[in-house]
């Protein structure tokens, strides 16, 4: 079963560098990946800043990271985050709205994500504010492709203890206010998922009147606890089946660029072999394609410790041995892992709190 898969970059910390966003895609684009949503926590323009305009110099960078994704046929996309507009639609909102669709669309934007995560949305007609919301960017957009991302957009009970009680019947308001053009963003029965089962999936398409496209967080490892961990392994308990049940399957990467290619490749075999993927397999044959036979079999000697045990269960003698090991490859991934090993990639709770 094939689905369209892309990427958002939608993580918290230290976001991808231009230069690294534009070798993904290079790499990835030809593998399988057709869209490429922009959407760092870091970026505040897209954020808490979001009414302010963009200068040009990073207008700049963004349009030509939107040129270089059409160079390999790769949809280019922005996640917006109007923080809290839900709570004061109003004259000076709108007036503010214009001006950052306006220049999205100067950098050519073809997806545009409308992201209502990250806020309270505990109102009892958050449904209807953000439809409105939602209705009225539509014609104000060059986008040809039009995404929002629920307040509560996964069943996990986190969610309502942060940003409070979700209203009753929210899902199956939202399908209901929306006009079916738009598609609706979704992350499982968990904010981390371990798996997507068909049946889940339908369930949620029938709340929602439309398949959801499923924003899939893993192998991202944001936030303070998962960034002492490297996501390396393939991908498991996404099935090709469940596919059909989707609009699109977007994959929030890893801090680490160049690692995050290895799951990201056992994703696009997962669906191309469907019942014949072996998720081992998979990965040992990701990883020297992303690596090289020799790093490959290193990272490999390493799994456990970097994706189980973590940066934080290594004595600092081991993190030290560790770091002198892969200072030996000159290749960017093993200064990815030097530089997680120094520390270099851990969030704190305080950016979960600013970003």
């Amino acid at each position: 079963m094939t689905c369209e898969l892309g990427i958002i970059e939608g993580f918290f910390g230290r976001p991808w560098s231009w230069t690294e966003r534009t070798d993904a895609v290079r790499f990835l684009g030809p593998r399988g990946y057709g869209f490429y949503l922009y959407a760092p926590k870091a970026d505040p323009y897209l954020r808490r800043r979001w009414r302010d305009p963009y200068p040009e110099a990073e207008l700049k960078a963004l349009r030509d990271f939107g040129a270089a994704c059409r160079e390999v046929d790769v949809r280019f996309g922005v996640g917006l985050t109007p923080f809290e507009l839900h709570f004061g639609f109003d004259r000076d909102a709108k007036v503010a709205l214009t001006g950052k669709l306006a220049q999205l669309d100067d950098a050519g934007i073809e997806d545009l994500a409308v992201l209502f995560d990250d806020m309270r949305g505990d109102v009892p007609d958050l449904a209807a504010r953000q439809a409105e919301i939602v209705h009225w960017i539509g014609p104000r957009t060059k986008a040809s492709r039009l995404i929002m991302c629920p307040s509560y957009y996964s069943d996990d009970p986190v969610l309502d203890r942060v940003f409070g009680a979700r209203p009753r019947d929210y899902l199956a308001e939202l399908g209901i206010a929306l006009e079916p053009v738009v598609h609706v963003m979704w992350t499982g029965e968990e904010v981390c998922s371990r798996e997507y089962s068909p049946g889940h999936l339908e369930r949620v398409g029938q709340q929602l009147r439309r398949r959801p496209f499923l924003w899939d967080n893993y192998p991202v490892n944001d936030g303070p606890r998962m960034s002492q961990h490297l996501h390396l392994r393939a991908f498991t308990g996404r099935p090709a089946s469940i596919g059909e049940h989707l609009s699109a399957h977007a994959v929030n990467p890893a801090s680490q660029p160049v690692l995050s290619r290895i799951p990201l490749l056992t994703l696009a075999e997962s669906y191309a072999r469907g019942d014949g993927y072996q998720y081992f397999a998979a990965f040992q044959r990701a990883a020297k394609e992303v690596l090289g036979e020799a790093l490959a079999g290193r990272i490999v000697r390493d799994l456990l410790a970097f994706q189980d045990g973590g940066r934080d269960r290594l004595t600092d003698e081991r993190r030290d041995e560790l770091a002198n090991i892969y200072a030996e490859f000159d290749h960017p991934a093993a200064r990815e892992v030097a530089g997680w090993l120094s520390g270099a990639y851990a969030i704190t709770g305080e950016e979960l709190q600013t970003q």
